[in-house]
């Protein structure tokens, strides 16, 4: 199993904005991860800098959303989407853009129920339950 420490995270993404501003070829994770940087122009500047991105703290108290934990999670969920895992999450998942209009709007659907699940899992020590999981993001398709 993959299990990247927070610095690996924080390499990843900036080294894939950094290929990208360099024009060198990327990875197809890499790939994957810049079409949702470039969805988010705001995580740039936290980007550009790598040494200053390790340093960063993005706890609770920093009033504001941690750029690497948002790009993960939807390099997460586009991974699901990839593969349908859990069973019906690519469907939800259109069902969530027709709803709004935007692929991108629908993963920040999914991606709520994603920390709620992750979340839960934590809080009673088991694993997550992707039943659950599927179940949040079909309600939020329903509206």
């Amino acid at each position: 199993m993959f299990d990247p420490s927070q610095a690996d995270v924080r390499r990843f993404f900036c080294g894939a904005w950094r290929k990208h501003r360099a024009a060198e070829v990327l990875t197809p994770l890499e790939a994957m991860a810049l079409d949702w940087i470039l969805e988010h122009p705001e995580y740039h500047e936290d980007l550009a800098d790598v040494e200053r991105a390790l340093a960063a703290d993005y706890g609770g108290d920093a009033g504001r959303t941690n750029p690497f934990l948002h790009l993960s999670m939807h390099l997460a969920i586009s991974e699901q989407l990839s593969i349908d895992h859990p069973t019906g999450i690519r469907a939800a998942h259109e069902a969530l853009a027709h709803r709004h209009g935007s692929a991108h709007a629908a993963a920040h659907e999914i991606m709520e129920c994603l920390g709620e699940t992750v979340w839960r899992a934590q809080r009673e020590r088991t694993q997550p339950d992707g039943q659950a999981y599927l179940d949040c993001i079909r309600r939020r398709a329903r509206g």
